[in-house]
Formats: structure tokens, C-alpha cells, sequence
């Protein structure tokens, strides 16, 4: 029979995606481990056993899940993963869309297993992609690269990511495809290309790729988190990508009420979430949607730091029916 500290750490393994190699752990098969011990099958009820037993991944309807009507808390064990339109080989779980409280953007957990294709974005969509694991290969259209021959790109660590820009019409579509499976999360909006007159007339976004550790951090005056910026702080962009960092016990300084709406997903670590008057515990692998004005806060705990991808609308009138 496997020790109780064996089961412990299969579960833990279980709840950051990752397969047990001895198959799923339950809450029964924990109390038959604790009885093989010669501890009773109610020792960890009892409190006479390590707590770290009584886990809740098997309890019944249990989630962390929220949605309300100005925030969102999708957490693992509530991901629905179903095939993507015209791709191979390939399941997402839409975590963000339209259909949540008025989101203008889509944020989807990606899972493509050997041999997989995207399909190509809905005309005037732009995407962007944020590697977790494995490894992607990108061929730009050539529209959407600065360079009319750009070669093929490969995504290979974890962090990198990739921009696409929406393909002009008659042009082939940008190509993602994976030899050996990969797992990315996916954002997705229609383009909303900068007024006529101003400071990006004419200019339009191109395609780009990067890896977040090669990238600075950006000063932020009042603040204590570190702060980097994956997409150009241009006006042809309409949105961003940050990744922030902080260390435990850091927090934000500013409890934030703005106009932006954000989709998050929490990359490493756990903390405090506040979302309105709601304050959630979150760890790594949690996924929040912001609405326009809610209030937010977060605070890092634990002994690791938490990082966290954000998405954020920028650079457009919030008075246009695409800002709001």
C-alpha cells in the first residue's frame, strides 16, 4: 500500500495537472492508506494524522469557482475542454469570453497534443499565445511580420509568446502547429485599429515574439511589484500583456478601480485576490476575468514569489463602444 506522504504528494501532483504515475488518488483510497498504517480510517478526521490528507479535490460539487456580475474566479478543477473550431489535434477550455459579463476578449487554456494545427483566427481577430509547456512552431504570414520573408519561429520555453496581428485579406493566414504537444494560454479580440489623424495613423501591429525573462522590468513609482511588458507601448496596439512579480508579502499599493478589463491567469505562486467586496484565496493556475470598475487588489503569500499574465485593453477612447 502507498504511505499516506506518498498519496499527499500524488495529490498535490494531481492538482497542478500533472498525472500521478500511480493513477488518480481519492479521498478513499487516502483513508485505506491510513488504515494499512494501523491508524484507523478516521485518523486525519480525528486530527491524529497529517492534515495535509483531508484534501479536497474529490469532495462532491466543491469548486472555488465565482462568477458575479463584475468578476469572475475560474479555478482547475472547473476548466471544460472541448475541441476548437477548425483546429487538429486539439482541446481548449475558454475560461474568458463575450459571453461572460461583456468581455470584448477571449481568454482560452490551450491543450494540443502531436501532430496539432490552430486554426486560422475569425477574419479581423488578433491573438496572442503565452507558452506553458512544450513547444510551438510559428510561421507569420506575410502580412503580419515587419520582414516580407520572416522564417518559421520556435516556442520552446516556457514564457515565450507570440503576437499575431489580424491577416490582411488575400493574404494565407499566420500558422501555429506543434510536432510533440503543447500547452498555451490563448487571448483573442477584433481589432480595433486607432483613430485616423493620430499619433499611429497608418501604422498597423506586426507580428513579434519574445521570452518574458529577456524583457526589463518597468519602473512603476509607488509600487513594490516588478513589471514587465510583453506587447510594444504603442497606439497601433490596442491591448497589452503584463507579467507581474511579487514576493511574498508584497502587495499591490493601489486598490484599483478603472475602465480597462483584465483576464489573468496566475502563473506561479498564491495570495489574496480582492474583487469587489469578495476576497478570494488564489494559487497558481487560477484564472480571473475583471469587469469595467470593479475593484481589485492582490496580495502575494506564501514563501515563493506569485507571478501572474494580465491582460489589459490600452491606447483607445473609452467612450467607443470597443473600450467599454
Amino acid at each position: 500500500a502507498r504511505t499516506t506522504g506518498a498519496l499527499v504528494a500524488a495529490a498535490a501532483a494531481a492538482e497542478t495537472c500533472s498525472a500521478a504515475a500511480e493513477g488518480p488518488v481519492t479521498g478513499a483510497a487516502v483513508a485505506e492508506a491510513l488504515k494499512a498504517e494501523g491508524r484507523g480510517r478516521y485518523a486525519a478526521l480525528a486530527g491524529t494524522a497529517d492534515a495535509s490528507a483531508m484534501w479536497f479535490a474529490d469532495v462532491p460539487g466543491f469548486t472555488r469557482s465565482v462568477v458575479k456580475s463584475d468578476h469572475a474566479l475560474v479555478t482547475p478543477e472547473s476548466r471544460v475542454f472541448a475541441p476548437l473550431p477548425g483546429w487538429t489535434n486539439a482541446l481548449g477550455a475558454v475560461l474568458i469570453s463575450p459571453q461572460m459579463l461583456g468581455a470584448h476578449f477571449s481568454m482560452t487554456w490551450v491543450r494540443l497534443a502531436e501532430s496539432s494545427a490552430a486554426g486560422p483566427p475569425l477574419p479581423g481577430v488578433e491573438r496572442f499565445v503565452y507558452l506553458l509547456d512544450g513547444s510551438i512552431d510559428v510561421a507569420p504570414s506575410s502580412s503580419s511580420s515587419s520582414s516580407s520573408a520572416a522564417p518559421p519561429v520556435s516556442l520552446s520555453k516556457p514564457g515565450d509568446y507570440a503576437y499575431f496581428p489580424p491577416a490582411v485579406a488575400g493574404e494565407p493566414p499566420s500558422v501555429l502547429t506543434s510536432a510533440a504537444g503543447a500547452t498555451f494560454i490563448m487571448y483573442e479580440r477584433v481589432y480595433s485599429a486607432p483613430p485616423a489623424g493620430g499619433a499611429a495613423d497608418g501604422k498597423t501591429p506586426h507580428f513579434l515574439t519574445g521570452q518574458t525573462d529577456d524583457l526589463p522590468n518597468i519602473p512603476c513609482p509607488g509600487e513594490v511589484f516588478g513589471l514587465k511588458k510583453l506587447l510594444p507601448h504603442s497606439p497601433e496596439y490596442d491591448f497589452n500583456l503584463h507579467v507581474m512579480d511579487f514576493a511574498p508579502g508584497e502587495h499591490l499599493n493601489v486598490k484599483e478601480v478603472h475602465y480597462n478589463q483584465h483576464g489573468l491567469v496566475l502563473l506561479e505562486g498564491k495570495g489574496i485576490y480582492r474583487l469587489a467586496n469578495d476576497w478570494y484565496p488564489v494559487q497558481a493556475g487560477d484564472a480571473i476575468y475583471m469587469a469595467p470598475y470593479v475593484l481589485q487588489w492582490y496580495g502575494a503569500l506564501g514563501d515563493t514569489r506569485s507571478r501572474y499574465l494580465l491582460y489589459k485593453d490600452t491606447f483607445r477612447d473609452p467612450l467607443n463602444s470597443y473600450a467599454a
